[in-house]
């Protein structure tokens, strides 16, 4: 029985000692927190803006009805290549056909009004010549004769000639005179049908233009019956069939586009980013676009375009043109233009681009989830060991309501609040510019823990993978 007691003693002295031992260590670690850490590495980093959007050619065009009436032929099909001016589609076209013919006939007839009245004018012009030679011959004519009557004068007045004679040559002189006179009018009677077949000749001409301009204008209303191709390109899009009905002037209208044309040599990324990234993209930057119709593959890009007006994410229009609140999300129109487009991408495909805004060399990094806002009472020695009781003026409660970015550094088994400064954000990591040094030892989770950590707190470090519990 001695020895059956003293057994029972040991192993309660034995427990009593283990219970003291583990009471006092676990006394001893009273407000030690357990932390993930990290460390402060030196790496390449890249900022990247990521946003969805859609495929997209740089220029397309819709081509429009300019007529009303009944499409009677279309000639391409969706898919096919077209060159400018190419003939596409046809509308019914039956009077303004005609018009274009009698307009044709017309201005045929006009310019055979005009070829005669021409003609008159060249013979008017000749008899006018004649005239005028027969003049110059009738002052020849007058002349001799005046030589005559002068010499049969001064004879008669010398008794030299007979009365009889005198008055032959008299007679003949008065003749020429008078055969002057006829034909000096006749030569203004020719003048004044030259004035007037010349001003035949000119209505005939204006008539020939107004024939002119008036089947300009009928043939481009026939014209406008037929859908050419603006530009090289390929049918993206054929919404009509022959037979249906288009109206020209109505935008929007599934009856007024016939087709679209879009120019495939420069295939675009067009993409929404939003408001608070915006400011970090600029022309030209580099981009990655992935398309969710072709899977594992990358195709390479540059920023070509940035929107300037903000666009509601719910609606799609502009905020400048929208009523509703102000609050509301934004994004801004980014174009990436692909460098080597495939031949299978189509307009319209769904897409994501990831734009990198920046890179860095070699850098300090710390993960992002290791930053925090500590206000700057909080960090304030008194203040955390319940001494900061004392009612402070406005400016220094102010300076003590400061928030501080930063991280907290584990030095000698405690976690120190350190006032890091910040550039440019990756995926997981950010840019340190001052406040660390390489190879410091930070906090990084938990994410709890981080936001309750107090400055100076000691802590346990616990780098071991969580455990999947079933």
């Amino acid at each position: 029985m001695k020895s059956k007691w003293k057994i029972i003693i040991a192993v309660v002295v034995v427990l009593l000692v283990a219970g003291g031992v583990l009471a006092s260590v676990k006394y001893s670690q009273r407000g030690i927190v357990t932390v993930q850490t990290g460390r402060v590495v030196k790496q390449d980093l890249a900022s990247v803006v990521t946003a969805s959007g859609e495929v997209k050619p740089r220029n397309y065009i819709n081509i429009g009805a300019n007529a009303m009436g009944e499409l009677t032929a279309i000639l391409v099909k969706e898919g096919d290549h077209v060159k400018k001016g190419q003939l596409l589609a046809r509308i019914e076209s039956i009077q303004p056909e005609a018009d274009v013919s009698a307009q044709r006939a017309g201005l045929s007839s006009a310019e055979a009004d005009s070829a005669a009245t021409e003609a008159g004018v060249n013979a008017a012009q000749d008899n006018l010549i004649t005239l005028e030679a027969t003049i110059e011959r009738t002052r020849a004519d007058l002349e001799k004769a005046k030589l005559d009557f002068d010499r049969g004068k001064q004879l008669f007045n010398d008794k030299l000639i007979a009365k009889q004679d005198f008055d032959v040559r008299q007679a003949a002189f008065d003749g020429q005179r008078y055969a002057l006179k006829e034909a000096e009018a006749r030569l203004t009677q020719a003048k004044a049908q030259v004035m007037q077949m010349t001003a035949q000749s000119s209505a005939a001409q204006r008539k020939i233009a107004q024939s002119k301009a008036t089947l300009t204008r009928f043939s481009d209303i026939l014209r406008k019956h037929n859908a050419y191709a603006p530009l090289d390109g390929v049918v993206t899009n054929l919404p009509v069939r022959v037979g249906e009905t288009v109206v020209q002037g109505i935008q929007n209208s599934a009856s007024s586009t016939i087709m679209t044309i879009a120019d495939m040599s420069l295939i675009t990324a067009e993409v929404k980013v939003d408001e608070t990234d915006i400011v970090n993209v600029q022309m030209g930057q580099n981009a990655d676009v992935t398309v969710d119709a072709i899977p594992n593959k990358t195709f390479k890009g540059h920023v070509i375009e940035i929107g300037n007006t903000a666009i509601l994410r719910s609606t799609g229009v502009a905020a400048s043109q929208s009523t509703s609140s102000s609050q509301e999300a934004k994004d801004f129109k980014v174009v990436v233009a692909l460098d080597n487009p495939p031949d299978e991408l189509r307009p319209g495909l769904s897409c994501t681009a990831k734009i990198t805004t920046a890179t860095r060399a070699h850098i300090l990094t710390v993960p992002i989830q290791a930053l925090t806002i500590r206000q700057k009472g909080d960090l304030d020695a008194k203040s955390s060991n319940g001494a900061g009781d004392v009612k402070l003026d406005p400016a220094a409660e102010k300076a003590r309501k400061e928030e501080i970015q930063g991280v907290f550094v584990i030095a000698n088994s405690k976690a120190e609040f350190r006032k890091v400064e910040t550039g440019i954000t990756g995926a997981t990591d950010i840019e340190v510019t001052g406040g660390l040094k390489d190879g410091d030892e930070i906090v990084t989770g938990t994410y709890q823990v981080i936001r309750t950590l107090r400055n100076a707190a000691q802590v346990k470090v616990d780098n071991k993978p969580a455990t999947k519990t079933s």
